[in-house]
């Protein structure tokens, strides 16, 4: 489950980040159009936060966190943010797409 949590973290932070990036620039995409384009770059974003590392900490001091605690609060923290700034950024392109037709 520890696995887990970060990348459904990053999905459901996509989700939010399109759905708010799409009303804000008030695209016709609805709902679930915003919803599906914010779980892509969420989850795209997430993952690739996720691979580039941790902060300021070596790795054994990572390794050592995770261990003790079970879950690593910098890859929630990243997945959060990655994917609502990924779904957010996603969404935004593919509206400013959709209204150039």
């Amino acid at each position: 489950m520890e696995q887990l949590l970060p990348l459904i973290l990053g999905l459901g932070s996509g989700a939010l980040g399109g759905n708010i990036a799409g009303k804000v620039m008030k695209s016709g995409m609805g709902t679930m159009g915003r919803s599906l384009t914010g779980i892509v770059g969420g989850g795209g974003l997430a993952y690739v936060m996720q691979m580039m590392g941790g902060g300021g900490a070596s790795v054994a001091d990572a390794a050592q966190s995770a261990a003790t605690s079970g879950l690593d609060i910098m890859s929630i923290g990243k997945s959060i943010v990655g994917g609502g700034v990924g779904g957010g950024i996603l969404t935004a392109i593919l509206g400013m797409v959709m209204s150039k037709k």
